[in-house]
């Protein structure tokens, strides 16, 4: 029952933290280029996570390390590129919503590479929650005509690379502590968010003085904080105490909150996006009832 009660409260926190990092994406691209902002994410909170868990990387044995590097590339640099790249064109709370594809490629990917075994109760919880994501998707496209979604396919592709994430920590790494993969995640891709840092031009005078850049730093510095040092080490952990569709329906309850802060922002919210949003939280609810 503790460990039941624990995975809900990791989950509801991780919703929070996550489903605010899109607006906060949303502020830092006002006065940062989306490269910029990718790199910066990635240097500020790999030096915060090396700071704090430096001392656990001796723990990870080294058999684990292709597939430490493996997970920091592909739900930890890319995205931070591909979800800004993103929001440069569509709106902050139409990237949640798409991100809602994770759960249902996490089970469609746990089957086909992964082997992990999925009951017919989660299949039937995903594709409500599909339901819901899909009635988000085409309600946010009549009420913004103007979007570029060609720009959602970088959302798609993320969403494929954090469910093989999910699987690889739960297949591979799941008697690594989190706090150790994810500070092992950023030991190996700090470098190459170093290099793509200086060569986007972050450091020239165009965009030091530029007018929103103070307050672009500020919006990451919270984005890398808590929306993705914080936020890896608790992700981790829910994916270990609990299993791997559990901890991606948290993707179900973020674009919730990503609607709130679209809505304070000015982004359009119609009725058709609130039933989606219930069929969203039935879907995590029919996924997850069952017993083990």
């Amino acid at each position: 029952m503790k460990s039941l009660n624990l995975k809900w409260v990791y989950l509801i926190a991780l919703s929070i933290i996550w489903g605010s990092s899109f607006i906060l994406i949303k502020k830092s691209l006002l006065g940062l280029s989306a490269f910029q902002l990718g790199a910066l994410r990635t240097v500020l909170t790999g030096l915060l996570l090396i700071s704090f868990g430096f001392f656990t990387i001796k723990e990870i044995p080294k058999a684990k390390w292709k597939w430490i590097a493996f997970s920091g590339f592909i739900a930890s640099l890319i995205p931070a590129f591909f979800f800004a790249i993103a929001e440069t064109e569509i709106d902050s709370a139409v990237a949640s919503i798409l991100n809602s594809l994770v759960p249902l490629n996490t089970i469609l990917l746990g089957l086909a590479f992964f082997k992990v075994a999925t009951t017919t109760k989660q299949v039937i919880g995903v594709i409500i929650g599909f339901i819901g994501t899909a009635l988000l998707i085409l309600s946010g496209a009549d009420i913004n005509p103007d979007q570029n979604y060609i720009y959602a396919g970088f959302v798609i592709v993320s969403t494929l690379m954090y469910a093989t994430n999910v699987n690889i920590i739960k297949r591979h790494l799941q008697d690594v502590r989190p706090l150790a993969i994810a500070t092992g995640n950023y030991v190996i891709i700090i470098i190459p968010g170093i290099i793509i840092l200086v060569l986007s031009g972050f450091f020239e005078s165009k965009t030091l003085d530029g007018p929103n850049f103070y307050a672009s730093l500020g919006y990451v510095t919270i984005l890398s904080i808590f929306g993705t040092a914080l936020a890896k080490v608790f992700f981790n952990k829910l994916v270990q105490i609990s299993t791997p569709i559990f901890a991606s329906s948290v993707t179900y309850f973020m674009p919730i909150v990503a609607l709130i802060w679209g809505w304070l922002d000015g982004e359009k919210l119609s009725f058709i996006q609130l039933i989606g949003a219930v069929f969203i939280l039935l879907g995590v609810y029919v996924s997850n009832k069952y017993k083990p």
